[in-house]
């Protein structure tokens, strides 16, 4: 098996065929990470169509969309330790394969057994594909070049959000939410041929891993600092949140605020595009600190926590204001600035990671962090069942203190350069 590149400093080579390609292989993550949370948003959209066609309780709903996220860690671990040692572009393909495939059984027909298996089956094949693309894109950049490429694969998700929530909405509208199923699977084929002719792995050797040069750092050792500890306790209270925007977001904006359908297919938007703006400018106050001689405990570490803050202080405003304009302003600043997290999570991993370890490191930081998507749908499934529209509020308030207590893991334990160094003794 070939060894995957790993993430180690230098600098994409001065060849321009060879940037050319980096940044054609970071387009094609980008759509990757479009496809892949179209996926993930189809049954949120089409939440009470679902319902009413099933017809599922809210809690059997939210264990439904919960059942994505049953096999969706354990596959984050394996890929993504295998990651270090195989082609990630042989990963990434297999992945987008098997989950065109998972979306089959449902769109065909049946009922909630078969939408439960197959959303299991496409968890389990989507659960690598963050931690993957990361690890695929940023070994083509040195450390301190890597938040924009890494931002640029986060602020996919938004626009796979931005793009499908409208087109799924009116497909689900107009055809059925089993017709959405089959758009999702032609365009998932469709991604991984042009990934086939496209993609490409980094040509960046790995030493420590190719030649024997240097023993691999033990992965409980990476495990073990106060950085990938802090960072993953954070990141786990904004996923929360990304799981919270993705499943019960529709229905809380028409069942809570009383929106239209189809206003609510607009309005639902509004947090990612406020995660995308947060998302860019923290890269450019990152970039901005770093080129001024900042540590990464302060340009990353600080600077995330920072946006964990006002993320939870908005959420937990939501239930005391008044009318539903300001509700809704406060919620899409509170999830926007919450879910806008995974950057400086991946690339503060990738930092501290040594060589031929990145993959593992970013792998288990992913897959203990989707727990929280596991938790989060059935969590807020019960609430509504037992509280009516309230059970949303609630959701909102536990939410925002999830999110705080995450802001202060990162102001506490997060530094970088300093576990980077103590890995490297």
């Amino acid at each position: 098996m070939t060894a995957a590149p790993a993430l180690v400093p230098g600098r994409v080579d001065g060849d321009t065929r060879q940037g050319r390609r980096a940044w054609t292989v970071t387009a094609l993550l980008v759509v990757l990470m479009m496809v892949n949370f179209a996926d993930k948003s189809v049954l949120g959209l089409a939440a009470d169509e679902i319902r009413a066609d099933l017809h599922l309780s809210a809690t059997s709903f939210g264990l439904a969309n919960s059942a994505f996220f049953l096999l969706f860690s354990v596959a984050a671990i394996l890929v993504g330790m295998a990651a270090d040692r195989v082609s990630p572009k042989l990963l990434l393909l297999g992945m987008a394969v098997l989950w065109s495939v998972a979306q089959v059984p449902a769109a065909i027909g049946g009922g909630l057994t078969v939408l439960v298996a197959s959303r299991v089956f496409l968890g389990a094949a989507e659960g690598p594909a963050f931690p993957v693309a990361q690890q695929a894109t940023l070994a083509w950049f040195p450390n301190d070049r890597r938040n924009l490429p890494g931002a640029l694969i986060t602020v996919g998700i938004t626009l796979g959000v931005i793009v499908s929530a409208p087109t799924l909405s009116w497909v689900i509208q107009h055809h059925g939410w089993r017709t959405a199923l089959w758009v999702l699977a032609v365009v998932g084929v469709v991604w991984a041929a042009a990934w086939a002719v496209f993609g490409a792995d980094s040509p960046r050797a790995d030493t420590a891993t190719v030649d024997g040069a240097a023993p691999r750092v033990p992965y409980r050792r990476i495990f073990a600092t106060r950085t990938w500890i802090g960072t993953t306790i954070a990141y786990f209270t904004s996923y929360w949140t990304v799981a919270l925007m993705l499943v019960w977001l529709p229905s809380y904006l028409r069942n809570a605020l009383g929106y239209s359908t189809g206003t609510a297919g607009t309005l639902v938007v509004a947090p990612w595009v406020v995660g995308a703006v947060v998302l860019f400018g923290q890269v450019w106050l990152t970039g901005r600190l770093m080129r001024r001689g900042a540590g990464t405990r302060t340009a990353r570490g600080r600077v995330g926590a920072w946006t964990l803050v006002v993320g939870a202080a908005s959420l937990l405003a939501v239930p005391s204001a008044g009318g539903v304009l300001a509700r809704t302003v406060l919620i899409s600043i509170g999830l926007g600035f919450s879910g806008a997290y995974a950057t400086v999570a991946a690339t503060t991993v990738a930092e501290i990671s040594p060589p031929g370890r990145g993959g593992g490191a970013l792998g288990l930081m992913n897959a203990v962090v989707t727990v929280a998507g596991l938790l989060a749908p059935a969590a807020v499934g019960a609430l509504v069942d037992a509280q009516g529209d309230a059970g949303y509020q609630h959701a909102v308030l536990l939410s925002g203190g999830l999110v705080a207590l995450g802001a202060v893991a990162a102001f506490a334990l997060i530094d970088p350069g300093r576990d980077a160094a103590r890995l490297r003794r």
